[in-house]
């Protein structure tokens, strides 16, 4: 396997909001890859590519691929020896109907949302998977409205207090419920969501630099974040201004999220955000970089994100992500003003009384 360039900056780590857990402030995912259409040699390559360059913090979920990100995520710490106090792992609970083995629709009773029964069935089955007897941090994949706040709470610190898990998050969960939780974690002496996973990015600000600020879940609830995203999808690449290629991402993918992206494709709202990219290309030339590595810099500007989680199907492109951790201390007041010029999209500032 290829050895990282010698120009690549030395990675930085962050405090996963108010932890002591230190994750690299650029993290690699395996939602659209890993176990899916990149096979085993290629993530190996760029799971060992992301170690060299300094990532620690690596990102799973029951639902990725059925749990195949798990299983190809466990061999490679197995292939590669690494040590596991050297490694943060994450996974997330909520979509477990692969965990069964009756035929759909009985495949979901019980293997879905965020009950006790199946945040403690479903952990166990992730770890089996990674073949880990613990991982560092367990996601609530999504909020599960059918299910009381208090028996989620109380499952995620059952995990916690048997060893299984250090800490415990929420992903793509409304301010509210997150406060929600932390009341009842408050309530009944229990521990909290301390990390949200949300997506985030420049044509994707609001629920970060709006919904949670606003909501004081940083100032009060210590709230950390591990974004996803943080190209939209593949729009802040700048290979969408002139269309759709046919070998590209919107193209061949079949996933959810990426099929309603594909949808608005054409519509004002796309083209208006294509223009913005084009902008973006301009200051990112300035800089010396690509609008890729410039929108990730942007991300990792922001001091209440703990990680920007990537992906990569092969090292080089892994490598040149990580360029945006030097890129970021070139992105001065000035250029961030221009920046938020250009997508017009900055949420409203609050201004009160008391902080």
């Amino acid at each position: 396997m290829a050895a990282p360039p010698s120009d690549l900056p030395e990675m930085e780590y962050r405090f996963l909001g108010r932890s002591g857990l230190q994750v690299s402030e650029i993290s690699l995912g395996g939602w659209l890859t890993y176990g899916g259409h990149v096979d085993d040699e290629k993530t190996f390559a760029c799971l060992k590519a992301a170690y060299d360059a300094g990532i620690n913090f690596f990102d799973c979920a029951e639902g990725y691929a059925g749990g195949e990100s798990e299983k190809v995520m466990g061999r490679a710490i197995k292939h590669f020896g690494w040590k596991r106090n050297d490694i943060v792992v994450s996974t997330k609970i909520n979509w477990g109907s692969a965990n069964s083995a009756l035929p759909a629709p009985r495949n979901k009773i019980n293997n879905l949302g965020l009950s006790r029964k199946h945040i403690i069935e479903g952990t166990d089955l992730a770890l089996e998977r990674l073949q880990l007897s613990y991982v560092d941090i367990i996601y609530a994949h999504r909020p599960d409205r059918h299910t009381p706040m208090e028996e989620t709470v109380r499952a995620f610190n059952h995990v916690i207090n048997t060893g299984k898990a250090f800490y415990w998050g929420t992903s793509e969960w409304l301010a509210s419920e997150i406060e929600e939780a932390w009341a009842v974690a408050d309530r009944h002496g229990l521990i909290g969501p301390i990390v949200e996973q949300p997506g985030y990015s420049l044509l994707r600000p609001e629920k970060v630099d709006g919904e949670f600020k606003h909501a004081r879940l940083y100032s009060r609830r210590g709230l950390g974040l591990t974004v996803f995203s943080p190209l939209a999808g593949g729009l802040l690449t700048g290979k969408y201004i002139n269309g759709i290629p046919p070998d590209s991402r919107l193209a061949t993918s079949k996933d959810g999220y990426i099929q309603s992206v594909v949808a608005g494709v054409g519509n004002e709202k796309w083209n208006k955000e294509q223009e913005s990219v084009k902008k973006l290309i301009k200051i990112a030339e300035r800089l010396n970089t690509d609008v890729a590595t410039l929108s990730l810099a942007w991300v990792l500007s922001n001091n209440v994100v703990s990680s920007a989680i990537t992906g990569a199907s092969r090292p080089e492109q892994l490598w040149q992500t990580v360029k945006a951790v030097s890129v970021k201390k070139q992105l001065t007041k000035e250029i961030l003003d221009e920046i938020d010029e250009v997508m017009g999209n900055k949420p409203e500032e609050l201004t009160m009384r008391f902080g």
